[in-house]
């Protein structure tokens, strides 16, 4: 072999030979991936509260955060599920997401940073044995707060944070680590799945996904339906309740539309999620009376965004339907 070939075989083996024995990189922890998924959602849900908060009957103040509870998780995988959000404080409620832009990140706030006081007062620890308690109760006590009232914090090492929140929709948002793509909203709370993140395409999907439970919980749907006496057993599938639930279900698809025109998201992107999420895999085979039909759900909510694209290219003010005079459940 020529002698001037055989440093360039050298230095190729060189180069080689790292990559032949390189460990595979480690799969990210089902804790990363969630602290993951809690940023992604703090930040749709800041973003969708605030910039809709003209339109939302009922506002609260928005911080852009999202809670977490070291008692959520097993005293053996607490540690790991801790290093997730960087937190080291097992014993207080913390910061486990916090929204770009939001006032929390304009305050200083980081992910992982414990909550002692609120107001000088303690932190409540929440009733009952239910593992999101301390967050329900922590979630209750700032909502009832004037929508612009400044709100201080104690955080570790006794730092005093104040913080201005920003008015915007009265909602909350949490995400749980379930493998089913799905989410539901309580009437003052929007749950996300970590299926249903892991489903969507896009941030913008996620944003539709979210701007329809957002929609029930400003349309006052639970209310609504409990007022209306409807059945949440068996007969839930079948009559008048049935028909109820299909309403509310056809009033949130119509304004989750111009809830995501209103925060800056393409209307366009609730028509792709519906007709992706109506085509999954391992959906029912049967359609649930309490729902309309995936491709009756695409063609309306492809007309809604027409609609709002006409108002646009007019030079008119956005102005969501429903809102102002939902019509009555009977």
């Amino acid at each position: 072999m020529p002698r001037r070939v055989r440093p360039i075989l050298a230095a190729l083996s060189l180069l080689v030979a790292p990559l032949a024995l390189a460990a595979p990189s480690a799969a990210p922890s089902p804790y990363a991936l969630l602290a993951a998924t809690e940023a992604r959602v703090a930040a749709i849900g800041f973003r969708l509260t605030t910039a809709n908060a003209a339109w939302c009957p009922v506002r609260q103040p928005q911080f852009g955060w999202m809670w977490g509870d070291p008692r959520l998780y097993e005293a053996d995988r607490r540690v790991e599920a801790l290093a997730a959000y960087r937190a080291d404080d097992a014993n207080h409620a913390f910061v486990a997401a916090i929204a770009p832009g939001s006032p929390a990140a304009g305050a200083g706030l980081r992910v992982g940073d414990p909550v002692k006081a609120i107001d000088l007062a303690p932190v409540p620890d929440g009733e009952g044995d239910h593992p999101f308690a301390r967050i329900t109760a922590i979630e209750a006590k700032i909502a009832a707060r004037p929508a612009n009232a400044p709100l201080d914090l104690h955080v570790g090492g006794g730092q005093l944070i104040r913080l201005t929140p920003v008015p915007g929709c009265a909602s909350d948002f949490r995400v749980e680590a379930k493998d089913k793509p799905g989410a539901v909203a309580d009437g003052r709370l929007v749950l996300v799945n970590q299926g249903l993140a892991d489903f969507t395409a896009d941030d913008a999907e996620l944003a539709a996904a979210i701007a329809h439970e957002l929609a029930h919980n400003i349309l006052r749907h639970r209310a609504r339906l409990d007022a209306a006496g409807v059945d949440r057993g068996l007969g839930k599938q079948f009559g008048r309740s049935a028909r109820l639930f299909r309403q509310t279900e056809v009033e949130a698809d119509r304004l989750s539309v111009w809830l995501l025109a209103g925060a800056g998201y393409d209307p366009g992107a609730a028509a792709r999620f519906w007709s992706n999420f109506g085509q999954r895999k391992g959906r029912p085979l049967f359609q649930a009376g309490t729902h309309p039909g995936w491709r009756d759900r695409v063609a309306a909510l492809e007309a809604e965004a027409a609609t709002i694209a006409a108002a646009r290219a007019a030079g008119q003010p956005l102005h969501p339907p429903l809102v102002d005079a939902p019509p009555p459940l009977e």
